[in-house]
């Protein structure tokens, strides 16, 4: 039963996690150096909360993903084999870690930018526009990883390798 719920939660956070990364290039393929556009007054408030719902939907979804998949392998008594990339849990291993470098990015490069990009702390307009520019190529560079991480942990998990 807990093996079925930490599945379920895994699958779940990586359908948000990386379906807001994908979605994210569908609606902005290439960079355009805008800034996002002042709401009015009236629609400020509702706007902010409705981004700072999304962006922690989607950045505490990265961290139930990387906790589910450490508690499975854990649990599956695979984990120490997993991180030191021993035998045939080394494809798991090099995802595993690509899936930490992707959580390190989003949280460590990718939100304290945003957060300047969308307003949440002041920033001068250039400081803001060279910030747009970090998280673009941030997000690109966690699609990119997530398409080899998906594929590095089904081949893992399914004895591909």
């Amino acid at each position: 039963m807990i093996d079925e719920a930490a599945r379920i939660l895994h699958i779940m956070g990586v359908v948000v996690w990386i379906g807001h990364n994908w979605s994210n290039v569908v609606q902005t393929p290439v960079y355009r150096p805008i800034l996002p556009a002042e709401p009015e007054a009236a629609a400020r408030e509702v706007a902010l909360a409705a981004s700072k719902r999304e962006h922690g939907i989607f950045r505490y979804s990265s961290v139930v993903v990387l906790a589910t998949g450490l508690f499975m392998l854990w649990r599956n008594d695979v984990l120490v084999d997993t991180l030191t990339f021993s035998g045939p849990s080394m494809a798991l291993g090099i995802g595993v870690w690509l899936g930490l470098a992707m959580v390190l990015n989003l949280w460590g490069i990718m939100w304290p930018h945003q957060r300047k990009v969308l307003g949440f702390v002041a920033a001068h307009p250039s400081e803001r526009l060279r910030c747009s520019r970090v998280t673009f190529l941030s997000s690109r560079m966690n699609t990119v990883l997530s398409i080899v991480t998906i594929m590095l942990m089904i081949a893992g998990a399914h004895g591909a390798l």
